[in-house]
């Protein structure tokens, strides 16, 4: 399994490719972070590897490159990390700001997940399974997460999904819950 390094002062994981994202901004003061939201992305949809998903995060994505790109080109949205099929780890936003990765959400009667939560997408869609580099990644960035915010229980953990019903289905049915929290042990 990898293993990951935090530098906690400027938020950041060391050693990973960092691509930095605009669409982000403080957290509300004095915000505990207290939610991890597992998020499932591939651009075009169902189409791994590129630079789409970079491009989304940084406003750059070209609405002429394929139809769906003209759908969500004017979307400014942003997550923490990304995982790819290769279990190479890109980290868009630091820790310590609010990345704009959830929406319309809520968990435990709490209102804007963003404000409270980390938000980590997979590049993976709902239909097909994730790869085993990919849970092992997301378990290694998880457990030096939860060193630094020991709010973040297991059950603070949570897909899209999960916060969003009825509007999202990410990381989807394919992704092997039981299989990743026996990684966090």
């Amino acid at each position: 399994m990898p293993s990951f390094e935090l530098e906690a002062e400027r938020g950041w994981l060391k050693g990973v490719r960092r691509v930095v994202s605009p669409n982000c901004d403080d957290r509300p003061v004095d915000t505990r972070i207290s939610l991890l939201v597992i998020h499932g992305i591939s651009l075009p949809p169902g189409q791994y590897g590129g630079p789409h998903i970079d491009q989304l995060f940084t406003n750059t994505l070209n609405p002429d490159e394929h139809p769906y790109f003209r759908e969500i080109q004017h979307l400014r949205v942003s997550s923490h990390l990304l995982i790819n099929r290769r279990g190479m780890v890109t980290q868009y936003v630091p820790f310590h700001k609010r990345a704009w990765h959830a929406g319309e959400s809520e968990f435990g009667r709490r209102r804007a997940c963003n404000d409270f939560s980390i938000g980590i997408e997979l590049e993976g869609c709902d239909e097909q399974p994730y790869e085993q580099v990919q849970y092992q990644a997301l378990a290694a960035v998880i457990k030096v997460l939860r060193d630094s915010w020991r709010d973040i229980k297991r059950d603070c953990i949570v897909g899209h999904c999960d916060i969003a019903p009825g509007r999202k289905t990410d990381p989807g049915r394919c992704f092997d819950w039981e299989y990743f929290f026996n990684l966090l042990v």
